[in-house]
């Protein structure tokens, strides 16, 4: 059966700009075997996922480990390539561009990575960590690159006169800080933050996750923020999109995702959060799913969660469920859900 989309313009956040726009984004990698490296098969990490984010907001992009929401991520930014679909920034389709075009827009568009010792190198001192963007996109140079460093700092709470440390000086919540500052150093309108507090210890996380909204109010950015701390993206999106397998089961306002989700997937990534009450706690429901995540080198037929879904029957084997939106703006890939 061909692959149903939605019209990526219709799960909006209720008529806000948008920003970007994903449609029918699908990341295909090859499996090559052999002497001669024939492809014998894909590992599907994307499949056809579609929607929009608004201008100012924060869109939570949560699931499973292996879920495809690392790549989804890349794919929007082409750190890789997207196999079928489009991708749009302000109406113009990135998937389009040739590699001059989009140096240019690159500036606009940023990403926070997920493990700040691996992504910061090892024998550049921060300062020239920072700058670089700016002078690689030829923005400042001299003192004034030197002082847009030091502003940049400032601004995510270091100290302007460590910018001749090195990366192994500083704790993990500073790398990650100084990976912040390189990603807001060409004033972007855009960020994917790839699990940006994952490698952090729990008492830092929240440091990182204010100085990012103190960031956006400030600077009027966009983030696509990918994790799989669901107690963390109640606090920090406006909207959130739940991926299972290379696709979204679930979008929809923050507030309604939480208090009411429709998908059954949904509903067991949120009973296994931790309620802050131990009566609630005792009493509440806990959804056990069995088994694992299947391969995305040979995903189930039909709906992907049929393999785990508490409440399988014959369809969802058969038929891709159709992401059709339940209440306004809530959108639910179930065949059964209501």
């Amino acid at each position: 059966m061909d692959d149903i989309t939605v019209d990526s313009t219709a799960a909006d956040n209720g008529g806000g700009e948008v920003l970007v726009s994903v449609t029918n984004m699908k990341k295909h990698f090859p499996i090559m075997k052999g002497v001669f490296k024939r492809q014998v098969g894909s590992v599907r990490a994307v499949d056809g996922v579609s929607f929009d984010i608004i201008r100012g907001e924060t869109l939570g992009l949560v699931g499973e480990s292996g879920s495809g929401k690392s790549t989804a991520g890349r794919v929007i930014l082409r750190l890789d390539e997207a196999t079928e679909g489009t991708v749009t920034f302000e109406g113009q389709d990135l998937t389009e561009l040739n590699t001059g075009q989009m140096r240019a827009l690159r500036p606009r568009m940023q990403m926070i990575f997920q493990n700040p010792h691996a992504s910061l190198n090892p024998r550049m001192t921060i300062g020239t960590i920072i700058g670089e963007p700016i002078q690689e996109h030829k923005k400042a140079k001299g003192d004034e690159r030197q002082q847009r460093v030091e502003e940049l700092l400032s601004l995510v709470g270091l100290e302007p006169k460590h910018a001749n440390r090195y990366p192994h000086e500083f704790s993990g919540g500073q790398r990650q800080r100084i990976g912040i500052a390189r990603a807001i150093a060409l004033n972007p309108d855009f960020i994917v933050c790839d699990e940006p507090i994952a490698a952090l210890d729990v008492s830092i996380q929240a440091q990182v996750v204010n100085l990012l909204e103190d960031l956006q109010d400030a600077l009027g950015l966009t983030y696509l923020f990918i994790s799989h701390d669901l107690s963390m993206i109640r606090h920090i999106a406006d909207r959130v999109a739940v991926m299972y397998l290379g696709r979204i089961m679930e979008l929809s306002q923050v507030d309604d995702l939480y208090n009411d989700p429709k998908h059954p997937y949904t509903q067991a990534l949120l009973s296994a959060v931790p309620v802050p009450d131990p009566e609630v706690e005792a009493s509440r429901r806990h959804i056990i799913l069995e088994g694992d995540i299947p391969s995305p080198a040979n995903p189930p037929p039909g709906c992907p969660f049929n393999t785990r879904c508490p409440i399988v029957q014959d369809r969802c084997s058969q038929e891709i469920p159709e992401f059709r939106e339940l209440a306004p703006s809530h959108w639910v890939a179930c065949h059964f859900a209501a």
